[in-house]
């Protein structure tokens, strides 16, 4: 019917992230059930990177900082069809395949149980920002998003937080 939305579901995945089994978002969350995610880093030709403020209608890292664009995927979905799934849905960014794959971050406490792949794209923008999804965006030099989450780490979703750590030290900044 429309107006009501059905729970997402979600490939439940083991340590190899191999498909063991599906379960509804609801519950991979509550069992803590390690599962699949992306995020897109979307820089501009001046080297900047666009970071999205979570909505408050988030049911977690409400209002905190977090990749350009990122989510799970679904079930029977790959990353690649993820990833330009989820840059057309929250920031309006149509590709015809998916942008480069960076690197990998295993499944963990700090992901939430995601297996995430990380990916790079690059847009002058301006944006279409999902409302349900995103309260605000803004481009920020690499070198900035790195002091500022020095300082105020807690302003951030946890999984960025790994994201970029992880990007930082793969790319010597």
């Amino acid at each position: 019917m429309p107006g009501i939305m059905t729970e997402e579901i979600f490939d439940v995945v083991n340590e190899r992230d191999e498909v063991v089994g599906q379960a509804p978002r609801r519950e991979v969350h509550a069992r803590g059930l390690r599962h699949r995610a992306v995020h897109v880093l979307v820089f501009n030709a001046r080297g900047e990177l666009f970071l999205q403020k979570r909505s408050q209608l988030k049911d977690s890292a409400k209002g905190k900082w977090d990749s350009s664009s990122s989510g799970h995927v679904d079930q029977g979905e790959d990353y690649d069809a993820c990833a330009v799934r989820e840059l057309r849905e929250e920031i309006g960014v149509a590709l015809a395949r998916a942008p480069q794959r960076l690197f990998k971050i295993d499944a963990g406490l700090e992901t939430g149980w995601e297996f995430c792949w990380i990916y790079r794209g690059e847009s002058e923008g301006p944006f279409t920002l999902q409302v349900e999804e995103i309260e605000t965006g803004a481009w920020f030099l690499p070198a900035a998003i790195t002091a500022w989450m020095g300082e105020k780490p807690g302003e951030f979703a946890p999984s960025f937080v790994q994201v970029w750590q992880e990007f930082r030290r793969r790319n010597g900044l």
